[in-house]
């Protein structure tokens, strides 16, 4: 690979030191009783509310309807994900020094697997927290299940759940587009080195 496709390969791999800051989805409520909204913002690492009571608020709210109460020292994805970013920085730094394409397009190859795997696991946490209800409830509507919707907007009974992926997926998009740039760079300066 050439010098300039070997640093944006690892500018791409840096890039990625800032979903450790910055959420990676969000979903928001809206409803009558919150005129100001409520919401949840999930990390590589943990769940947090919009506002600091936001995620007690809403375990209190779910507690009525027969969800399981949300707690990210239980969610073993909030565990892993930072260790598999941070393999996947050292990964692209190693495939920039090494300079060598099929480590690049492993490297390419495997974040799009583990988005999908992310986007499929996050849907199956989704429809079972939505889903397994307690029966015991407080409140019980037959036939109602409180799934938020993947992304975009979907309405439980009195409340707009909106869900979309924020900051750090779209930073992880940037360094995979930034990655095949690079491949991209490289393939199109050697063929200009073989015509010259």
């Amino acid at each position: 690979m050439t010098k300039k496709s070997k640093l944006i390969l690892a500018a791409a791999s840096m890039l990625l030191i800032l979903t450790f800051f910055f959420p990676i989805w969000k979903i928001n409520l809206e409803a009558p009783q919150y005129p100001e909204g409520i919401g949840l913002n999930i990390w590589l690492n943990q769940i947090t509310g919009y506002n600091p009571h936001d995620l007690q608020t809403l375990n209190g709210l779910n507690h009525y309807i027969g969800m399981k109460e949300i707690t990210p020292d239980s969610i073993h994805e909030l565990k892993v994900m930072p260790f598999i970013i941070a393999f996947m920085i050292l990964f692209g730094l190693f495939a920039a020094y090494k300079g060598n394409r099929n480590l690049v397009k492993v490297w390419i190859i495997f974040f799009i697997i583990l988005g999908i795997v992310g986007i499929i696991d996050f849907y199956i946490w989704e429809y079972n927290y939505g889903h397994q209800l307690n029966p015991h409830a407080p409140i019980k509507v037959p036939g109602m299940s409180y799934q938020p919707p993947l992304i975009g907007k979907k309405q439980l009974l009195n409340i707009t759940a909106i869900s979309i992926p924020y900051i750090s997926t779209f930073l992880i998009f940037v360094s995979i587009l930034m990655a095949s740039f690079s491949l991209y760079i490289d393939s199109k300066m050697k063929k200009k080195k073989l015509e010259s």
